[in-house]
């Protein structure tokens, strides 16, 4: 429940909020996405949507609630999703991470793949792309034949927008001043138009799949994963929806496969029943639920809403 009214005293004299506007746009938000904005986050939203407001031709925030609420908010709901998650990224962001994969997780992930192996990534909560690609980089680093296996990386978000700049694969200069020494020569392309931009090459673009998922709703995968980053994700969920993601991904990996999280996240005591903590943010998924996910894709196919990255 909101606190005292005192709380809603107006950050903006353009579009004041009342409690009960700001609770139902949040529970709508947390409904959604599994994130709970609280009351701390209330200048960032005011911020963020009064700038929509404007777009929209609103008299206010009570207004927006009811077109949010409405038949038609559907398409705004995605809107306000865009504008109120956070999607701070940038390429090898956690170097370590790619160090520590390259290291001691692909080589055995390339032998397989050679064997005949399907192998898998998938990089959850990717934003506008960069985790994704740089996962394609280390690949055709270690693997520079990895188009010719069954190797590809699938890259998920909640926003259709930055998404959208993730399948374009140009950025900009200066998303680009700190890779890695010979990464920009090697797997990016310049744009002839714009000199100021690069694309990334083909055969990156080729590895990678983008999709659109809420991690909150159902995961239509047709196949288990071999290595998985959520990294700076799972930190914005209430408890009780970092448990059920646990499990999710438990269910969704195959015994001995990888789970990298952010600098700053950790399973809880109750997860790691299903893992075990190897090195810095990895885990390594333990062998007592693949039955149990075996069952889970299977539902999934019967459906018709499983999809092969």
């Amino acid at each position: 429940m909101p606190r005292e009214h005192s709380d809603f005293r107006p950050l903006s004299e353009e579009f004041p909020i009342s409690a009960g506007d700001y609770l139902a746009i949040t529970e709508q938000f947390l409904s959604n996405t599994g994130i709970n904005l609280g009351f701390s986050k209330r200048p960032m939203l005011l911020a963020r949507l009064s700038k929509r407001l404007r777009v929209l031709g609103l008299s206010g925030f009570g207004e927006y609630r009811r077109l949010l609420e409405s038949p038609n908010g559907q398409s705004e709901l995605e809107q306000m999703i865009s504008l109120l998650t956070t999607n701070v990224t940038r390429f090898f962001r956690e170097g370590r991470h790619f160090e520590d994969l390259a290291a001691n997780v692909l080589p055995d992930l390339i032998d397989r793949a050679r064997n005949g192996d399907r192998i898998r990534l998938w990089s959850a909560g990717c934003s506008s792309g960069e985790e994704p690609f740089s996962l394609a980089f280390t690949l055709l680093t270690q693997c520079p034949d990895a188009l010719d296996l069954d190797i590809k990386v699938l890259a998920t978000d909640i926003d259709s927008q930055v998404l959208s700049k993730g399948q374009n694969a140009v950025y900009q200069k200066s998303n680009l001043l700190n890779l890695p020494h010979g990464v920009l020569e090697k797997f990016f392309d310049p744009v002839p138009e714009n000199p100021d931009s690069f694309e990334v090459c083909l055969a990156a673009r080729q590895l990678v799949s983008f999709k659109k998922l809420n991690l909150v709703e159902d995961w239509p995968f047709s196949g288990f994963f071999d290595v998985i980053l959520c990294r700076n994700v799972v930190i914005y969920f209430e408890n009780t929806t970092q448990e059920k993601l646990w499990v999710q991904f438990a269910k969704h990996m195959k015994p001995n496969s990888n789970l990298y999280l952010g600098h700053s996240e950790r399973l809880s005591p109750s997860a790691l029943k299903n893992f075990r903590s190897v090195g810095d943010t990895r885990y390594v998924r333990a062998h007592n639920l693949l039955n149990s996910g075996r069952e889970l894709l299977g539902a999934s196919r019967e459906n018709g809403v499983a999809y092969e990255p």
